[in-house]
């Protein structure tokens, strides 16, 4: 990672200013720079276009990271999940009323749809300062000006990417607006993917794939062109875009590797979302990573907190026992069994659907679902050390899902709040684990820290070729890319390419 030039950030910030409090006369619709940091006065060298090229990868972080990072949002309006959250009702459960234009869309609170929003042309016009600009530097040559374009090209199309399929059609802005802008109309959504398509068409001869760690790659490119070329319907461009990333250095992972290659528990997908291993060189399966480590400059102040987000919240006496109706579960970490400790304390915000956490799990052998990487609730044991002598015979025992015939009682399976307590959840994907707990203050309780995570990945790359396959009718080639995914999570293969449709693609995504 290289550290930021703090005079381009300033730039940046100020060319996004659309009216302040400066103006140097009543009615002037000009706005006077805060400080002398423009565009302008900075944006003059290679170096200082590289600098600004990397706050554009900065600022893809925000999705990740963070208490109820916009992630959770955007998972909660898919069939993946659903909002988990039971005490308090200003979470997008009413959506007349919590999705409306005026309402709060930026609060843990609430929900991160205004979020998205505002980072995304925030990055649109930071990339489109670039784009603008990049003439008024001396380049050493013309492939290191088109590499620099090609970066700002590839941040251009994932923002309108993302803002056409969370939006719709959405206004298309192609340079660096100077001044006020109070006439902006839509762009047709299709209209708009296909000049970034053109962009990225650009982008994929340039970008390389050896670059550092944490910039877009030339197969990242290819895999977004991929998206695009699907969404307008282009699957021959599709299958074409894919091919470039999937023949490049790039290979599934499928032998051990990082930094617990040797424990005998776990398994390659268990190595494949530790922390640790996402950006190093042995990883040959992430095409574009997001950089996050306590360590460096710039940091997100409380990292990832998807563990505490995702894993149900079993603690405050929710979990009672079968017997004597006691709650069952403590959530400190020096008990004999320290779940907290062992899982994360969660606090249930995303829940998993059925359809997500039990319905695709459709064999045994699955190391995504496996025992140790996969948790459901059963797996747990009653660990509150009160039941000792209150409710003995269930003390240490593995928690029983059951149905209470008493009408009286408030719970079944076991829960008195089952959408917030009661589900299964990817224990390899959300555990961020970290170093000693007494020096680490994220940990106090365990709820995640500071981790790299992935935005793009080989294994969707083949899914998405697969659909632009299946699209064409060649289903005996999209189950092939099913499989190569599948293999690598020993799973069971499919075999009959007839039986292979849209559904069976997007279950292998989820």
């Amino acid at each position: 990672m290289k550290k930021i030039n703090r005079n381009i950030i300033a730039g940046l910030a100020v060319a996004a200013v659309f009216i302040t409090g400066g103006c140097t006369k009543r009615g002037d619709l000009i706005p006077e720079a805060p400080s002398k940091f423009t565009p302008g006065n900075t944006l003059t060298t290679p170096a200082a276009f590289r600098a600004a090229l990397l706050n554009l990868n900065l600022s893809v972080r925000f999705e990740f990271f963070g208490d109820s990072a916009p992630m959770l949002t955007e998972s909660i309006f898919t069939d993946a999940a659903v909002e988990g959250t039971t005490d308090k009702t200003t979470p997008a459960q009413d959506l007349n009323i919590r999705i409306t234009p005026t309402a709060n869309l930026n609060s843990d609170d609430y929900n991160k749809i205004g979020r998205y929003w505002q980072v995304w042309w925030q990055g649109v016009h930071d990339a489109n300062v670039i784009i603008s600009r990049i003439d008024y530097a001396k380049w050493p040559s013309a492939d290191e000006r088109d590499k620099v374009l090609s970066g700002a090209y590839f941040h251009r199309a994932y923002r309108y990417y993302r803002l056409v399929h969370e939006f719709g059609d959405v206004p298309l802005v192609l340079k660096e607006e100077t001044g006020v802008n109070i006439g902006y109309f839509t762009t047709q959504r299709m209209v708009i993917l296909k000049q970034m398509k053109t962009d990225l068409d650009f982008a994929v001869t340039k970008l390389v794939d050896n670059g550092n760690k944490g910039e877009p790659s030339k197969g990242a490119a290819a895999h977004l062109l991929t998206k695009i070329n699907l969404a307008l319907g282009l699957f021959d461009d599709a299958i074409a875009s894919a091919n470039i990333a999937i023949n490049g250095p790039y290979a599934l992972m499928t032998n051990r590797f990082g930094i617990v290659a040797g424990d005998a528990t776990k398994n390659v997908v268990w190595d494949l979302h530790r922390p640790e291993n996402k950006s190093i060189s042995a990883n040959t399966e992430a095409l574009y990573v997001v950089i996050d480590r306590e360590t460096l400059e710039g940091a997100t102040p409380n990292g990832s907190q998807v563990m505490r987000n995702c894993v149900p919240m079993w603690h405050n006496g929710t979990i009672l026992t079968p017997g004597a109706l006691k709650p069952g579960i403590s959530d400190k970490i020096t008990e004999e069994s320290p779940l907290t400790l062992w899982y994360g304390r969660g606090i249930g915000r995303l829940r998993g659907t059925p359809y997500a956490t039990k319905y695709i799990w459709t064999d045994n052998t699955d190391l995504r679902h496996a025992k140790g990487m996969w948790m459901d609730m059963t797996d747990l044991v009653y660990n509150q050390p009160a039941l000792k002598t209150s409710d003995p015979a269930w003390y240490g025992k593995h928690l029983e899902q059951y149905t209470s015939s008493n009408v009286n009682q408030r719970f079944l399976n076991g829960a008195k709040d089952t959408i917030r307590a009661w589900f299964g959840w990817p224990h390899y994907k959300v555990f961020i684990g970290s170093g000693p707990i007494a020096v680490d203050k994220w940990w106090s309780p365990p709820r995640g820290t500071n981790t790299d995570w992935y935005v793009f990945r080989l294994a969707e790359t083949y899914l998405l070729r697969a659909e632009a396959y299946w699209w064409k009718g060649q289903n005996a080639l999209a189950m092939a890319d099913i499989n190569k995914v599948r293999a690598r999570a020993n799973a069971q293969l499919l075999t009959d390419d007839s039986k292979v449709n849209i559904g069976t693609i997007l279950d292998e995504r989820q």
